[in-house]
């Protein structure tokens, strides 16, 4: 959870090129499924969609890291892996991206049943939360966002792949 939340902060001071705008959403997306559902309802953890969202994250990472990992050690990364660190998304973030709705959508009883991260009124902050309202407002962030990020991500791979061609 730490290194997520670092690649927030790297992005806010400059240490890596990838811009808040484009690293929020995801890394964002990532901490509450894996704490806010995942973690805190394991009544999710048989479904289907656990599966696919694991597989998605992983290839993703696998070939980022490997991508960047390469280019770090020798100075550039083969061209067929900058082909798959610009093209994988095409299909990774569409089976993500489902596979995280899926589950906030599933968990959505088990939050109502036990009120997890519920504050009720009265209290002595005169506040009221309930965990399953913010988590349908996330479902709706994705309606904005999943379209944001898979166009910034098709934007990045026309530039990187006619970079790669010009050179």
């Amino acid at each position: 959870m730490a290194l997520l939340v670092a690649q927030i902060l790297h992005g806010l001071v400059g240490l890596v090129r990838s811009p808040v705008s484009a690293t929020l959403p995801q890394i964002g997306s990532r901490l509450f499924l894996t704490w806010g559902i995942l973690w805190s309802f394991p009544e999710t953890h048989s479904h289907i969609l656990v599966t696919s969202l694991v597989i998605s994250w992983s290839i993703t990472e696998i070939i980022r890291y490997s991508f960047f990992g390469m280019k770090e050690t020798f100075g550039f990364a083969p061209s067929w892996l900058l082909w798959l660190r610009y093209s994988t998304f095409m299909v990774l973030y569409p089976t993500g991206i489902s596979s995280e709705v899926g589950l906030i959508y599933i968990a959505l009883p088990y939050m109502k049943a036990t009120e997890k991260y519920c504050l009720r009124m009265p209290n002595k902050w005169n506040f009221s939360f309930d965990f399953s309202y913010a988590s349908i407002l996330s479902l709706a962030v994705y309606v904005p966002g999943s379209p944001h990020m898979f166009t910034y991500m098709l934007a990045q791979r026309k530039k990187a792949l006619a970079k790669a061609k010009a050179a």
